[in-house]
């Protein structure tokens, strides 16, 4: 009886899929057959892994419950773990157990047993975990590595590659090289990372990626150090810059499309001792929502910030260190007055997302199209809204404030720690008090914090003592319910799974406009706003702790040495 015979029978696969079914097994190549059906929906996995579990008197095996020995690893040849998709799990006493996803593949089995001289003990598992398993133990790319698996680039650049005739060049162009990369830029797209860090050290090549936030390092394949010049290079390629400076700091940009959805790299690369290190960032356009309810406001502050973004005239600004999730929250509230009556002009540098109905301005400081300079002209362009990607200078603030003086609304953003300290910045930079002070309407100070992972989360007691001193209800913690991550697959172990905003919003009024004419420091603004009922960053990140969206933990990291 064949596959599609037996699934019908258990009823696991519907009548009107089966033709289908038919269609696309004949059209799989050598790619499994119980892959496609589960990657075109025909049939879900592990009702489908039960039955044959069953058929061939195979142990069905949780490979999320389960620890992998370094003996079996050991005796494990990297070609069988790539080629065949099979995952050592355990050796003992001369019998080695593997964990494989496809039953029918028992040619794989009796090669690995010619091999390895031992008796082998299949277990079945899902073929998702068994690549998930091999990419934590054996690396990411190691397929590449052993240059054992040929098949279609995942990565399509958008843009042609030039490249030299130069050794180096053509190394970088090898298949099993440009396979490697695409590899490295598709497990970190898959994993959600915002940056991949590549870093050179005397002992080997190191990869990090930034996931929610947290740096974390991969696991990588033995001899990949031979290919670090050849990454590098393939990178540059990829990016247009000069393979051969290898001096002085390059800066590029990488356009392609993955699965469909366009994704941005911005490509950072410095020379270091142990050679060139690179820091990628990852704008993934298809995976961005602009809308202020999905970066995590509370409802009355979106109210006030709403009532704030609809006013015809003056600044507002968002403030907070890099990779706070600024720009999102400008976005958001560009789309949020957005309409057909509405000309709303940006200026950035650079531009990372390309917005329907938003007249976008790239700034190119070489050939002196500045932030201010491109200022003086949008004025002519009679918009109704501006955004300045950033206040850097003195020439920028100026020209934001004369825009705002004459009808403008200004939305731009700063590097502060927190609210109060932009008046004093802006003061800083040489803007005159009385101008910062009857201009600037708003300021939102802003930070991200890791949500609880939903698919882990579970409620939990906390100590009195272990609790900080300004958490609401921190001298009755049996009052007050809580929540962690206890760490799951979808997660990486690590009980968080995204981010959202925690947002402080001071709202100018006459009290504060003349603290600012006299020069008062951030301080005493912030206390006589906490006075006027302002919620800090960490008074609302603790708002989020108790309505089960992220953590004590995790708040008190991001908040470290705010004043609450």
């Amino acid at each position: 009886m064949s596959l599609l015979d037996q699934l019908r029978e258990k009823n696991l696969i519907s009548d009107v899929d089966v033709p289908r079914a038919v269609e696309a097994l004949s059209t799989a190549g050598n790619r499994s057959p119980l892959e496609i059906l589960v990657e075109r929906g025909f049939v879900r996995e592990e009702p489908m892994m039960n039955m044959l579990a069953e058929e061939f008197g195979l142990e069905w095996v949780d490979l999320t419950q389960v620890e992998v020995s370094p003996q079996a690893l050991a005796s494990m040849p990297h070609k069988l773990v790539h080629r065949r998709g099979l995952m050592p799990l355990a050796r003992e006493n001369g019998t080695l157990t593997v964990a494989t996803g496809d039953p029918y593949d028992v040619n794989a089995l009796d090669e690995l047993q010619t091999l390895t001289g031992l008796q082998i003990y299949p277990v079945l598992a899902s073929p998702r975990e068994i690549a998930r398993l091999i990419k934590t133990h054996f690396g990411v790319g190691g397929e590449t590595v052993s240059a054992l698996v040929q098949e279609k680039e995942g990565v399509e650049l958008l843009e042609d590659v030039e490249a030299d005739d130069s050794e180096l060049a053509k190394q970088a162009q090898e298949a099993s090289v440009v396979k490697l990369v695409n590899e490295i830029l598709l497990e970190a797209i898959n994993e959600r990372a915002s940056d991949i860090h590549i870093e050179p050290e005397e002992t080997g090549l190191r990869i990090r990626y930034r996931i929610d936030g947290i740096l974390q390092s991969q696991k990588l394949p033995e001899g990949i150090m031979r290919f670090q010049n050849a990454i590098i290079s393939r990178i540059k390629i990829m990016s247009r810059l000069n393979i051969a400076e290898k001096r002085l700091p390059q800066d590029g940009r990488i356009k392609m499309r993955v699965s469909g959805r366009e994704v941005d790299v911005r490509v950072s690369i410095i020379p270091m001792i142990h050679g060139e290190g690179i820091v990628m960032r990852l704008l993934d356009k298809g995976r961005m929502v602009f809308n202020l309810s999905s970066v995590g406001m509370m409802s009355d502050i979106y109210q006030t910030f709403k009532v704030l973004i609809d006013r015809p005239h003056g600044i507002v600004l968002v403030t907070g260190p890099t990779g706070s999730g600024k720009s999102t929250t400008l976005y958001s509230a560009l789309n949020e007055i957005k309409d057909e009556a509405t000309k709303i002009i940006t200026v950035e540098d650079p531009v990372e997302y390309q917005q329907p109905g938003i007249s976008q301005i790239q700034v190119h400081s070489k050939i002196g199209l500045t932030f201010a300079a491109s200022l003086r002209s949008i004025l002519r362009h009679d918009p109704d809204v501006i955004l300045i990607g950033e206040m850097r200078d003195m020439e920028t603030a100026q020209s934001a404030i004369q825009a705002s003086l004459t009808g403008h609304l200004v939305f731009s953003t700063l590097h502060t720690n927190d609210s109060p300290s932009a008046f004093t910045r802006l003061i800083d930079m040489g803007i005159e008090p009385f101008l910062v002070a009857s201009t600037v309407e708003g300021i939102m100070a802003q930070r991200l914090v890791r949500t609880i992972c939903r698919d882990c989360k579970t409620e939990y007691h906390h100590e009195t003592n272990d609790l900080p001193v300004d958490f609401p209800g921190a001298k009755d913690p049996g009052t007050i319910k809580l929540w962690k991550g206890a760490g799951c697959r979808a997660c990486r172990q690590s009980g968080y799974r995204g981010r959202t905003g925690i947002h402080e919003l001071l709202v100018s009024n006459d009290v504060i406009k003349e603290l600012v004419v006299q020069r008062v420091n951030a301080g005493a603004i912030r206390m006589e706003a906490m006075r006027m009922g302002l919620i800090t960053l960490r008074q609302d990140g603790w708002r989020k702790v108790l309505t089960g969206q992220t953590t004590v933990e995790e708040v008190g990291r991001v908040t470290a040495g705010d004043l609450s």
